[in-house]
């Protein structure tokens, strides 16, 4: 949840909105450790169990720099299941897509990600936050239409649906059938329309109010003894995509 609310206080602050923490102590000590309060001049705590994955706000401008953080900060953790470094490239460049279509298509100032290991439930949790224009705005100009925002969601993560102005086609298609194989789970909200894959369910719903941009949320299961490879790769692994 840090990148979604380091979204929302950003939005507060810019209509000139003032606000100050209140936060239980182990939350506060996760929030030390993840350098979301960092941002907030407090200091940061070393990690010690090395949980976290770093709280960042970006520029549209830092593309680079966020492919080296999932890289090193999500893909390199040991606790994902084995794969090859082709299907570790696959993954990082679908993550990369849903940035530069942040990043070029919806006039967001900042895009905010951040993430989670956690070992009791077996799960690492990554979520990217943009505050632009979201997935319905851009379908319905695409396709002239007049569709809800869950709607939209469902048009946008079909494989090669891409309006070029939006998050989806490819990348979202491609991490879909990983988390399928993996018994992870992704969640989507985009203006009022929310969106949940996993667990041999998928979930469209359109919620009161809206969300004033797009949550991504990646939920990898690190309980999962499968070897990954590509398809054209050595066809000798228990799991390709």
């Amino acid at each position: 949840m840090s990148a979604v609310i380091g979204a929302l206080l950003d939005l507060l602050a810019n209509d000139f909105n003032s606000f100050s923490f209140k936060i239980q102590e182990n939350i506060e000590q996760i929030l030390l450790k993840n350098d979301f309060l960092t941002f907030y001049g407090r200091k940061r705590e070393v990690d010690t169990n090395s949980t976290t994955i770093r709280f960042q706000k970006l520029t549209p401008n830092d593309g680079k720099y966020f492919n080296v953080y999932v890289s090193e900060e999500l893909m390199g953790r040991t606790e994902l299941p084995n794969m090859t470094e082709a299907v570790k490239e696959k993954i990082i460049d679908c993550i990369y897509e849903m940035f530069v279509n942040a990043q070029t298509h919806s006039a967001t100032d900042n895009i905010y990600t951040c993430g989670q290991f956690f070992p009791t439930k077996n799960t690492i949790e990554f979520t990217i936050v943009d505050t632009g224009v979201g997935i319905k705005e851009n379908v319905n100009k695409f396709l002239q239409m007049n569709l809800t925002s869950s709607q939209a969601i469902r048009w946008a993560i079909i494989d090669k649906h891409s309006t070029k102005d939006v998050t989806g086609g490819i990348g979202l298609a491609t991490l879909k059938e990983f988390i399928e194989k993996n018994k992870g789970k992704m969640q989507i909200v985009s203006d009022g329309g929310f969106y949940e894959f996993g667990k041999n369910t998928e979930i469209y719903k359109e919620f009161r109010g809206r969300f004033p941009g797009t949550i991504v949320n990646l939920q990898f299961n690190t309980n999962d003894n499968s070897n990954y490879c590509l398809k054209n790769e050595i066809n000798n692994i228990n799991n390709i995509l």
